[in-house]
């Protein structure tokens, strides 16, 4: 009889394999099948409200959810998986629509303007006010010299959310696609990280152009306003 032969007879079918030999190795695989199924709750939940399957008011807490327990789970993986495209990758999953969100770290109810708010002047009044005060929150944040992670992230997430609620402001107001830019960049990092001070030199340069331009159309539309009445 052959050594394998051998093998084969001691070998027990019925034994459980396992995939892990201690509780390290446990938690890891405990982890890493948490994240698996974040992704595709994401990816679920954003069809969802694109199919208009669930309303905004169903979908902002989920997804803010998902997006909380993404960034924990990826923190407790950070010595086993280097980013989300490789874990998804190593097992076969497709799920791009979770990859943008993810990627831009806030709900699109945030990202993008939802509903219509042109005909409520106090609301229209409030959003701008906040819109402003984040502007200058964040400028007076990178001033002092604040380049954390997890304390410009929150700024900005607010600062798209407000600019989003005012009425009338363009999608194409390029103040937004910088603040959606800075978000991705900022979400790819660890909270504790901290950005350099060149992208701190830029981050303010382009927030202070964009809070300059914020208020440029709004004292157009003011101006027009008061041609036409």
């Amino acid at each position: 009889m052959t050594l394998i032969q051998s093998a084969l007879l001691d070998l027990n079918l019925d034994e459980e394999v396992k995939l892990f030999t201690n509780n390290k190795e446990r938690d890891k695989y405990d982890n890493m099948a948490d994240l698996y199924s974040i992704i595709v709750l994401m990816e679920h939940l954003e069809k969802a409200f694109i199919r208009d399957s669930i309303t905004a008011d169903e979908y902002t807490p989920q997804c803010a959810n998902l997006i909380a327990k993404y960034k924990t789970t990826m923190n407790f993986l950070s010595d086993s998986v280097d980013n989300l495209e490789a874990f998804m990758n190593d097992y076969k999953l497709s799920c791009p629509a979770a990859v943008n969100r993810f990627k831009i770290g806030v709900p699109a109810t945030y990202e993008h303007a939802i509903g219509d708010n042109t005909k409520d002047v106090a609301k229209s009044a409030k959003y701008i006010a906040e819109s402003v005060l984040h502007f200058i929150t964040l400028m007076d944040t990178l001033r002092l010299n604040r380049y954390a992670v997890d304390e410009l992230h929150p700024i900005l997430a607010d600062l798209i959310q407000s600019l989003n609620n005012v009425p009338g402001l363009s999608a194409d107001f390029e103040g937004k696609q910088k603040v959606r830019q800075w978000l991705i960049t900022l979400h790819s990092m660890k909270a504790s990280d901290e950005i350099t001070e060149e992208q701190a030199r830029q981050m303010l340069f382009e927030m202070d152009q964009s809070h300059s331009e914020f208020h440029r159309l709004l004292s157009g539309d003011h101006n027009k306003d008061g041609a036409s009445a």
